[in-house]
């Protein structure tokens, strides 16, 4: 009896200690990667810790969030606080009775966007602060996983589309942003609903279109020539008589754009597929790719570009605000009556 009684108080001891390793900051002590500087077994030790933190432990689970939580603040400030904004009171005709008092058009809608506009601000940078310091063991883990190294949340950096506005200060900028959208399509529309949906829809394409289309080339890209080795052949995908075929890239915490096998000419390479990927195993297959003595070229921004791309970004955004903002100024004071 007395042995047992020593067990479920060992038992109960080890709760805690098992809870605490669940910890990303804990997690991330013990995995070894404290002070690790690119030396030999921080790759694996970062996969394990990345691959450890997403396989369902709380942390990963509040990691997701928070990505989520830092995209929809800005939209929600713009739908919520922009668009009603001044519209609010257009619809009920409360603007009037303001405007013959002591205070002019000017003087009433400068305060209301700069108090609520800074506002909106603030809370934005308060959420990243609180979400970067809380991530922060993942993300000085993931450059050290290397590009293609683990799952889950190893298949990206903090350059990457999905973490990238999720980080820094770049939310502030968005949320500047989503807020003056919201309070323009309010001025111009004057119906609360349809300008809240306006808005949602607008800023929804900004951000989709966003990291695809413009990001990519706000600094120029680097690119990086190997050649295509069977034994680090990590994809083939063969369509009739079409062909693709990529390797691994170690470019840690990169932002990887695009990845293309060229031949010794310099040609993009699209088959014809060799007859041993059609006939026989995968590794007569990558032996066969072997002899066609292929390259890969890679397309990618570095993970050093990070604060830069930061700064840029939020300043593009912020000036975007600003206009957006200047015009409802001038809606108000010269077109509405």
């Amino acid at each position: 009896m007395h042995a047992e009684r020593s067990g479920w108080a060992r038992d109960r001891a080890s709760g805690p200690e098992r809870s605490r390793k669940d910890d990303a900051s804990d997690l991330y002590k013990s995995s070894g990667l404290v002070g690790c500087r690119g030396q030999l077994g921080c790759g694996n030790a970062a996969s394990t810790f990345i691959n450890e933190l997403a396989s369902g432990t709380l942390d990963g689970f509040l990691f997701n969030l928070c990505i989520g939580v830092l995209y929809l603040a800005p939209a929600l400030i713009g739908i919520f606080w922009g668009a009603p904004l001044i519209t609010r009171e257009l619809e009920a005709n409360t603007f009037r009775p303001a405007w013959t008092q002591s205070i002019t058009r000017s003087r009433w809608i400068a305060v209301k966007l700069a108090a609520i506009g800074l506002a909106t601000m603030a809370t934005a940078g308060l959420l990243s602060l609180m979400t970067s310091w809380w991530a922060g063991p993942v993300d000085r883990a993931l450059p050290l996983g290397g590009g293609d190294v683990g799952k889950g949340l190893g298949a990206f950096g903090t350059l990457s589309p999905l973490l990238f506005g999720a980080r820094g200060i770049a939310p502030v900028g968005y949320a500047a942003f989503a807020f003056a959208l919201g309070v323009t399509a309010g001025v111009l529309i004057r119906r609360t609903l349809p300008a809240m949906a306006v808005t949602a829809g607008s800023f929804a394409f900004v951000q989709l279109a966003w990291p695809n289309w413009i990001r990519p080339h706000l600094i120029t890209p680097l690119t990086k020539i190997a050649p295509i080795i069977p034994a680090k052949i990590s994809g083939i995908m063969i369509s009739t008589n079409h062909m693709r075929v990529t390797v691994g890239v170690n470019l840690p915490g990169a932002w990887i754009l695009s990845r293309r096998a060229i031949t010794p000419t310099g040609r993009t390479f699209t088959g014809p597929v060799p007859r041993a990927c059609h006939t026989q195993g995968i590794q007569a297959c990558n032996a066969a790719i072997g002899r066609l003595h292929l390259r890969q070229i890679v397309t990618y921004q570095p993970a050093s570009r990070f604060w830069q791309f930061q700064w840029y970004e939020t300043a593009i955004f912020f000036a975007a605000a600003l206009a957006l903002a200047a015009f409802s100024f001038w809606w108000v004071r010269r077109r509405l009556t």
